[in-house]
């Protein structure tokens, strides 16, 4: 039987401006390893909102939220910074590399900040990740050398340094053309075949999401399918 990566019961999350208002209600879903989820819905529906609560960057909600069987509700900030960084991978629509480091080393950043490894292995580890990418070329290059496909492919390299147990995208390929957006889905599809990792991706893209192994569709804030 699968392995549950990540679990919610009964999340729901208000925002009080001006006044007390609920964006989620009631979200109860898990992703289990090897599986490939989209999350889609209109604009304003609570998708990047649930995406926060799930990548532990919001933790002001009610409910639980499980990663790895461990519940992380109530957990400390630097409990959950350390959570990030070892067990959730991120992929967003803007890469967010840092220009002042070559390619190599913002696929390294994450690694490093970790220190699970030596700095020789994370170097090793990097440039893995870029050869399967079919990065390893550019590891020396400034990001803004590199297409905007390049630099999303070099944001998945760095995602994975750590190995997490999830990748979270947040409209990876809302900036790409087809030809990119085709390519980034297909990387996403290997690593999900060769390494069984578990994806969650919230997407605009209805190509896309109809390609991914199970859709998760939201509406005012809640999952209607």
């Amino acid at each position: 039987m699968a392995k549950k990566v990540l679990e919610t019961i009964n999340i729901n999350k208000y925002f009080y401006d001006p006044v007390k208002f609920r964006v989620l209600s009631d979200i109860n879903m898990s992703i289990n390893e090897g599986e490939f989820v989209s999350v889609v819905g209109k604009s304003g529906c609570g998708k990047s909102t649930l995406l926060y609560i799930l990548s532990t960057m919001d933790t002001d909600y009610e409910g639980e939220l499980l990663i790895n069987d461990v519940n992380l509700t109530k957990k400390t900030d630097k409990d959950l910074a350390v959570v990030r960084n070892e067990h959730i991978g991120f992929v967003f629509q803007f890469h967010y590399l840092l220009s002042e480091y070559n390619v190599l080393r913002n696929v390294m950043l994450p690694g490093i900040k970790l220190a699970k490894y030596p700095l020789k292995e994370i170097e090793h580890r990097a440039m893995e990740h870029l050869r399967t990418l079919d990065m390893a070329d550019q590891a020396l290059k400034s990001p803004n050398q590199l297409s905007g496909g390049q630099k999303q492919r070099v944001a998945i390299a760095r995602a994975l340094i750590n190995d997490p147990i999830i990748i979270m995208g947040d409209e990876p390929t809302g900036n790409l053309d087809k030809k990119n957006s085709d390519m980034v889905f297909d990387i996403f599809n290997n690593l999900v075949k060769e390494r069984n990792q578990a994806l969650l991706i919230v997407t605009h893209d209805p190509d896309f999401a109809a390609r991914t192994h199970r859709t998760i569709e939201m509406a005012d804030g809640r999952i209607i399918s």
